[in-house]
């Protein structure tokens, strides 16, 4: 087909469309409803995996995170009651790993994270905050997580080892308390519950996963020898070894790639008594086990998002055939009299797959700027991150082009192999 005969024979499929409004528009929904879906929800889940990356590479990419259980067992498929019998955490877990792992830089003990978070409101001269996580950590804290402390301090090891009643205000708290008042909050009295604490220093902002404001700055952080005393549920007892947190691991920067989470499993397998054969018992986080976790997230996401919007573009393509078998039939004399005419059935073909591939691409295009705009919106309103990648409207526009070609095919040719006499004849 020459490229005069194609762009008329898409000017022809354009007048159908205007000709029949109502009718191509019901033809193409399923078409712009699956490539909404595509283009919209690709857009989400492509901004949220860029923020989600750089945000776990701003909390430290040789971090390691040691803990009974986590969403990287989870999503490795093992059962969760299993997962609840493992054992938990201990305080000597900690410093045995500070004391044989010789590629370890620091090691803090992170209490009220996880499965076991703790929460209380803040007060401070009338004024109260929103629940606050309540963290207990040690001294390495700071180092592990690389915080930044704009005001202040953070604690120290006497304070820790005499459970002083000594506070690190998040943003969060500090802004509702002192900062939209022009306080110092150093040194002042707040209360955490029913507990005093006095503030020693405030924490910068904290990166969020994903760029979305998940509470991540409503936090405050007491040493982890105070929170034992303070959320023990029975003060007659000793404290426990044992505790329901996770222990934060930095490796040296001198030390080879591996070593140092090498070091780690080995000493709590010994510690759990696991023998050769035995899967660990503990679960240790680092950077690429939360990638890996994600990129299986994602990926289950986007095969349950080609599956449902493959449905829409399946009964799409249902309409766009009945559509053309019904055009075939109501322009029976006018194929007849172009075969007459000498046009062939390979140019007949053609005509009607273009036809058809024009109607479900107008539909491709509505469908992009429908699933952009829904991005757009998406962003705007809430500053959920979006990315809109050339090939995501490319795939789009394929897809509702293929799906064209494919449901066009049968009328097409029908269209080609009707006996031109026949077709003369047919009123």
């Amino acid at each position: 087909m020459n490229k005069g005969l194609f762009g008329e024979v898409v000017r022809m499929a354009l007048e159908t469309l205007r000709t029949n409004k109502m009718r191509s528009a019901l033809t193409v929904l399923g078409v712009v409803i699956g490539i909404t879906s595509i283009v919209g929800m690709t857009s989400l889940i492509r901004g949220f995996d860029s923020s989600l990356r750089a945000s776990i590479e701003e909390l430290g990419p040789s971090t390691m995170y040691l803990s009974k259980l986590s969403i990287v067992s989870i999503s490795g498929g093992a059962e969760f009651s299993d997962l609840l019998r493992r054992p938990a955490l201990t305080i000597g877990d900690a410093e045995a790993i500070e004391r044989l792992a010789p590629s370890v830089r620091a090691v803090d003990i992170m209490l009220g994270e996880g499965f076991e978070s703790t929460a209380e409101r803040a007060f401070y001269r009338g004024e109260r905050t929103a629940s606050n996580q309540i963290l207990g950590v040690s001294t390495d804290y700071a180092t592990i997580s690389f915080m930044k402390l704009p005001l202040g301090r953070f604690f120290t090891e006497p304070e820790v080892r005499h459970r002083r009643r000594v506070v690190v205000l998040g943003d969060g708290p500090y802004q509702v308390l002192f900062g939209s008042k022009g306080i110092d909050p150093i040194n002042k009295k707040i209360r955490l519950g029913a507990i005093e604490y006095t503030v020693i220093g405030v924490m910068d902002k904290r990166p969020s996963l994903g760029s979305i404001d998940t509470g991540q700055d409503n936090l405050a952080i007491i040493p982890y020898t105070t929170h034992q005393v303070v959320f023990n549920t029975d003060a007659t007892r000793p404290l426990p070894d044992a505790f329901g947190g996770i222990i934060g691991i930095l490796p040296r920067d001198d030390a080879p790639p591996g070593r140092a989470l090498a070091e780690v499993e080995e000493i709590m397998r010994i510690r759990h008594g696991l023998k050769l054969d035995e899967p660990n018992d503990f679960d240790i986080i680092t950077q690429d086990a939360l990638l890996r976790t994600w990129e299986q997230i994602s990926r289950a996401v986007l095969l349950a998002l080609v599956v449902i919007s493959s449905i829409a573009l399946m009964v799409g393509g249902i309409g766009v055939m009945a559509i053309m078998m019904i055009s075939v039939t109501e322009r029976t004399r006018e194929i007849g009299v172009r075969k007459a005419l000498g046009a062939r059935r390979a140019e007949i073909l053609v005509q009607f797959l273009a036809e058809a591939a024009t109607l479900t691409s107008v539909g491709g295009i509505l469908g992009i700027a429908i699933g952009a705009a829904i991005g757009v919106s998406v962003n705007l309103a809430t500053g959920f991150p979006v990315s809109l990648p050339w090939w995501a409207f490319a795939m789009g526009l394929g897809f509702s082009a293929t799906v064209g070609i494919v449901a066009g095919m049968v009328p097409a040719v029908r269209a080609s192999r009707l006996d031109p006499i026949e077709a003369l004849r047919y009123e």
